[in-house]
């Protein structure tokens, strides 16, 4: 009898490994960032820019902003904004699904008075993990990088 529940135990532990492990996931989407994100990010699903309370969708490469009361999505920020630095400003990153929606939260969250970043941009960056990015200013070494991990690791091209 003893070891019959010995053995549903240790079934049951490893189904319950077996189920955490299968939920942990690891999604890196470097190259889509934008070169003025901060660094130190593996994964990014938007950027909020509190200074100017909008959002930036690194998957859709869409600003979402308050206009008349609607959010609306573009590629650029509107014209009001023509003079933000996108590279000296605060953003902080936020990895769910339309964070707009909760905007008030964030706003109330992270309201400050404007003030510069001070996190280095990807463009600034001279980690090679960031020359993936094909914005990046030395893109042109991100194979020469690869190339030198597949060989560090025993890999062949």
């Amino acid at each position: 009898m003893k070891k019959i529940i010995l053995l549903l135990v240790l079934i049951a532990g490893s189904m319950m490994f077996a189920n955490s492990y299968a939920q942990v996931s690891f999604r890196v989407n470097i190259s889509s960032q934008p070169i003025w994100g901060p660094v130190g990010y593996d994964h990014v699903d938007y950027y909020y820019m509190p200074d100017i309370e909008t959002y930036y969708s690194v998957e859709r490469h869409r600003y979402y902003y308050m206009e008349n009361g609607n959010w609306i999505s573009r590629t650029r920020l509107p014209e009001r904004y023509h003079n933000y630095d996108v590279y000296n400003s605060r953003k902080v990153v936020i990895n769910e699904s339309r964070p707009y929606l909760r905007h008030n939260e964030f706003k109330a969250r992270y309201a400050s008075p404007n003030e510069r970043s001070r996190e280095q941009s990807i463009r600034d960056s001279h980690e090679p993990r960031y020359f993936e990015n094909r914005n990046h200013p030395e893109h042109s070494k991100w194979k020469e990088y690869k190339k030198s991990q597949r060989k560090e690791h025993g890999k062949r091209d």
